[in-house]
């Protein structure tokens, strides 16, 4: 049984979070949020659809499946999905990079083997920069890529010799809200808005015309922060690590902002 000091004790109690994705990712984060006394807000800003050159992506999957490529670089979970629903297969002799340990995890529970994630900087330009000084002979990489992300890897491995062949996996479209959602982060209902990408960053900015200054906007990463902060997003709150687990950490270093206190009423 629960006593009230330990539901007191949980550091977003009585906090309202907007969670921008749905699905398997959304239910995993409403479900950490819960653990830490919040009330999650699930409300998808962003959904992925097929890439508009299908015929592209199918060969660069088949050249993969061949063998023709030393390394496939994979820089978000969306990827993943793309990757287990072609029901490709990476050869032993192919190693694969992944951005960050989320989308290492997204890879493992696929079945397929991470043989790098950027020490440091889990971002394009991070994981460019550690393939650089690992690879110092040309070789051969597929890079995937939504439709909006910036060719940062890609650039960076052609800039040192390699030889990159890149393809587009799949597109990020933007998912309009209810209109009670948006009544709710207009009015200060929502405590905090997790941001988790540069997509999720301009949909914010699209679909909120008005946004409290009481309510956290949290980036999960600094490539996030600036993307939202171009679009014109007031960023509280920076992940020091780009994991949503180290997002919900930081948000909870955070007091409960006082605009929620009338609703709590």
């Amino acid at each position: 049984m629960t006593t009230a000091n330990e539901h007191h004790e949980k550091p977003l109690t009585g906090w309202r979070v907007l969670v921008p994705r749905g699905g398997p990712w959304g239910d995993g984060v409403a479900a950490s949020l819960r653990d830490q006394g919040a009330i999650p807000v699930v409300a998808p800003l962003i959904n992925f659809a097929a890439t508009t050159d299908a015929p592209a992506l199918d060969d660069a999957l088949r050249r993969l499946q061949d063998g023709e490529f030393d390394w496939l670089t994979v820089t978000s979970a969306t990827t993943v999905d793309v990757l287990y629903a072609q029901r490709t297969v990476v050869p032993a002799k192919t190693r694969i990079a992944a951005v960050g340990e989320t989308t290492a995890a997204a890879l493992q529970a696929a079945g397929y083997t991470v043989d790098l994630v950027p020490a440091e900087d889990n971002s394009s330009a991070g994981m460019a920069a550690d393939l650089i000084a690992l690879e110092t002979e040309p070789k051969k990489f597929l890079t995937l890529r939504s439709e909006q992300a910036k060719p940062v890897l890609t650039e960076a491995l052609l800039a040192a010799g390699h030889d990159v062949h890149q393809v587009v996996a799949y597109r990020t479209v933007g998912v309009p809200v209810t209109e009670r959602i948006a009544r709710d982060v207009a009015n200060g209902r929502i405590n905090a808005i997790l941001v988790t990408s540069g997509s999720v960053a301009a949909q914010v900015r699209e679909q909120f015309a008005v946004i409290p200054d009481e309510t956290i906007i949290a980036a999960i990463g600094p490539r996030t922060a600036k993307d939202a902060r171009s679009l014109g997003l007031n960023v509280d709150i920076i992940a020091d690590q780009q994991t949503v687990d180290a997002l919900i950490a930081a948000v909870s270093k955070f007091p409960l902002p006082h605009a929620a206190d009338e609703f709590a009423r």
